[in-house]
């Protein structure tokens, strides 16, 4: 039996109702998301899907914490990171990628560190490394994007890989490239707050895909956005995108069109990854059907009323 299987074989059912459990709070890598509450809306964390391999991360840099991350012990990586949006005040960084050493070692130290040569084994077993994305034909695609992220520190911190997802590149440079572009003008736009998002991925419903046998691939990318204070005299043509609105993305050219339709006149680079807005709650079902669990996003589906001129 391989090892993947034999984890598989002793992990009990995937999907429970969550409980997001308080108590001690040992480190980083914790039961819940009691440290970094402030990166979810109302700091109500989304509900409805929860296993033993689901680890909650508070993502801490340069001790401070910069967003959340519900990290997926078995498919080592995230299935979303959660984050207050706020627009880059530079460039993209030229980071190092890093790891999560309480993944690894449950007192290490609390903080994301950078790889080192050689890995040890421990960080090997227990999450994504570089290794596994080289000659893959993946990108090591961001759930919290650099440019959504202030200072250079916030900026470095998304440079993790219990941020990243196998993208392929026409995605990840393509359509989802340009709705993570189309989020940040309505935030600056029409935002009068916060802008909470959530961004993260979804797996393939029939058979679950690999890149080196180690990391599972999405099939989909999702993200959903709640700006609860947005200005009361918004255009017709963005205004049932407030205070929330959500999106799908296909980070697979050949997977069916039930979810997102394909738009054939676009370039063959960009083929096949399309993007389909849509409400929150349409989302939601999606996810629900995927995740076989009743999630909910934001608490409330974000308020409604609260406009301001």
């Amino acid at each position: 039996m391989s090892r993947r299987n034999s984890l598989l074989s002793h992990t009990g059912p995937l999907f429970l109702l969550l409980l997001w459990l308080g108590g001690p709070v040992t480190g980083e890598v914790a039961q819940d998301f009691s440290h970094c509450l402030e990166f979810f809306y109302n700091k109500n964390p989304p509900t409805g899907v929860s296993s033993a391999e689901y680890q909650p991360i508070c993502q801490r840099y340069k001790n401070q914490y910069h967003f959340a991350s519900l990290y997926h012990r078995e498919h080592r990586a995230p299935l979303y990171s959660a984050y207050t949006l706020s627009p880059a005040d530079g460039r993209r960084p030229n980071a190092t990628w890093k790891y999560e050493p309480q993944l690894s070692y449950s007192r290490a130290c609390p903080e994301m560190k950078s790889f080192h040569i050689p890995v040890d084994q421990n960080v090997i077993e227990s999450q994504a490394v570089l290794q596994d994305y080289r000659y893959s034909n993946f990108t090591k695609g961001h759930l919290n994007p650099s440019m959504h992220q202030k200072t250079k520190e916030n900026r470095e911190a998304t440079f993790t890989l219990t941020n990243i997802v196998p993208q392929r590149a026409g995605s990840n440079s393509g359509p989802w490239n340009s709705l993570e572009n189309e989020v940040l003008r309505k935030f600056k736009a029409f935002c009068q707050g916060p802008m909470y998002v959530i961004t993260g991925a979804m797996p393939y419903i029939s058979k679950t895909r690999w890149i080196n046998n180690r990391v599972c691939v999405p099939e989909y990318m999702w993200s959903a956005y709640c700006c609860p204070l947005y200005r009361s005299d918004l255009p017709e043509s963005v205004r049932q995108a407030f205070p929330a609105y959500a999106a799908v993305g296909r980070n697979d050219p050949n997977s069916g069109e039930e979810i997102v339709p394909v738009n054939m006149k676009v370039k063959a680079t960009k083929r096949g990854y399309d993007v389909r807005q849509m409400p929150v709650e349409t989302l939601e079902g999606i996810l629900e059907q995927r995740l076989a669990a009743p999630i909910r996003l934001f608490d409330g589906l974000c308020q409604k009323n609260n406009t301001i001129l």
